[in-house]
């Protein structure tokens, strides 16, 4: 398959490729041209050549793209989800919900575009003020493998409709499923030019996009240390930036809650893509007094999971997506088991495949490794508390700040939650779930700025004051 550059799907200039295997069962799938500098630069200078062009249209034509785009999408929904599953390996349910969420992101900034405008102000004593709303101009996108497909909508969405061009860069495991969804958008009108997706390693192609000196914005995805690097290499050129950095999101069961809905949050919201979601469950904290039955409950459901190929029916949870993640998960439990206790899972199946199985533990000291890092994978940690101030306490002893979820049948207790969770996301009596509505990101060290609702359309814009005495 190759990457799309202006008006054509080229090779990389290096003429390398790099091949995409299923994580299920090691086989090729395609492979991809391996992107460099001179890659990137060519797409910078195609998404630049486009911006006039594209930028001049109203919000309302640009709106009808992202519209036919989505309809395209649903149309061709699960061929693609059929595609996401060989390449990242989710189940096949997951994936069609991620294609169709990615729609559903065109369709709602789609529905905003009558809403991109400024303001006209008249004054006394300065006459009259217009404030516009302009695109930034090109924009980078860098998404990672975990929701390859959901998380490029973040970013194309508001990047378009507000008329800024755009290079998507994938990850180099999933980029089959975005390059598939990149021809629907050239079948939908978008103009040659407006979206370029580029493949190639992120130490290369990736450094050479968000150093590029006519790129205005950067969204990044992904961990602590390389969000940083993005940040530091992008302020060389005072570009804006949009970081998305992970987390270790916090659950809270008090003693009051429906102790069944929230066994089967916990199981949803750390399982589901295989422990792969920023904001999946990473750390349950339980009072004391339903902590032993709802150990008992989470652990009978964590076994009824089925593990295996995303293809297959009854799965629930496929494999990791790579062998550096199966190998963290492993490496993860062999430090529990040497200070708390594995209830279920914890091992590699036979076979092929970068599977790990549904884990529960518990017994962890407050010092322990899932308390201090994001662990990205099915591997659940529970902790007894003794009262909301315990659980609070613990749940923001922590660098990271993107989720945390409080379940309780108390009004009291779940504002205390909202309001004294350090997290840019707070459920109650629910977790994971995020429509294209709600603002996502994080503070602390989970990352800088917003995507997703009303205002991650403004933060692909920029204001200019024109100031008019007549």
């Amino acid at each position: 398959m190759k990457m799309l550059i202006g008006s054509a799907w080229v090779d990389a200039s290096s003429e390398r490729t790099m091949d995409v295997v299923n994580p299920a069962t090691w086989e090729r799938i395609d492979s991809v041209p391996l992107g460099g500098p001179e890659d990137g630069g060519a797409a910078v200078e195609a998404a630049g050549e486009a911006l006039a062009g594209w930028a001049g249209q109203t919000p309302l034509d640009r709106g009808k793209v992202l519209y036919r785009t989505a309809d395209l999408v649903r149309r061709e929904a699960d061929t693609l989800a059929t595609t996401l599953v060989a390449e990242q390996g989710k189940p096949l349910r997951e994936a069609k919900d991620e294609v169709r969420g990615f729609a559903h992101i065109l369709e709602y900034y789609a529905g905003l575009a009558s809403s991109l405008q400024g303001e006209t102000l008249n004054t006394a004593a300065y006459g009259r003020i217009i404030v516009e709303k302009r695109p930034l101009g090109v924009c980078v996108g860098i998404v990672p493998w975990n929701m390859p497909v959901l998380i490029a909508g973040w970013k194309i969405g508001p990047a378009l409709l507000a008329g800024n061009t755009v290079v998507l860069k994938p990850a180099s495991t999933t980029p089959l499923t975005t390059l598939a969804i990149g021809d629907l958008f050239s079948r939908a009108g978008l103009p040659a030019g407006a979206l370029n997706i580029v493949t190639g390693p992120g130490e290369t192609l990736g450094e050479a996009l968000v150093t590029h000196p006519d790129v205005r914005k950067v969204s990044f995805t992904g961990e602590i240390g390389t969000g940083r690097r993005v940040a530091e290499a992008a302020a060389q050129t005072m570009k804006y930036v949009t970081l998305e950095l992970g987390g270790s999101d916090p659950m809270i069961v008090c003693d009051d809650a429906d102790l069944e809905a929230a066994v089967a949050g916990a199981v949803a919201g750390r399982f589901y893509n295989c422990g792969q979601t920023c904001t999946a469950v990473k750390r349950l904290f339980v009072f004391s007094g339903v902590a032993e039955k709802f150990r008992a409950l989470l652990t009978s459901k964590a076994e009824e999971i089925r593990v295996g190929n995303g293809m297959e029916p009854g799965v629930r949870m496929g494999p990791l997506n790579n062998a550096a993640g199966q190998e963290r998960m492993r490496q993860v439990v062999e430090g529990i088991e040497g200070e708390g206790r594995v209830l279920t899972g914890g091992k590699v199946p036979s076979g092929k495949g970068f599977f790990f199985e549904p884990t529960v533990v518990t017994g962890l000291a407050p010092d322990a490794l899932p308390l201090r890092d994001e662990v990205f994978g099915p591997v659940l940690p529970v902790f007894e508390v003794e009262s909301l101030d315990e659980a609070l306490h613990a749940a923001n002893s922590t660098k990271y700040g993107l989720g945390a979820s409080i379940w309780t049948k108390s009004l009291e207790r779940a504002e205390r939650g909202c309001r004294d969770l350090e997290a840019g996301i707070v459920w109650v009596n629910q977790h994971l779930k995020i429509p294209p509505e709600a603002p996502f990101g994080g503070t602390k060290w989970s990352g800088i700025g917003r995507e997703n609702g009303r205002g991650a359309l403004d933060r692909y814009t920029e204001e200019r004051s024109i100031l008019i005495r007549t």
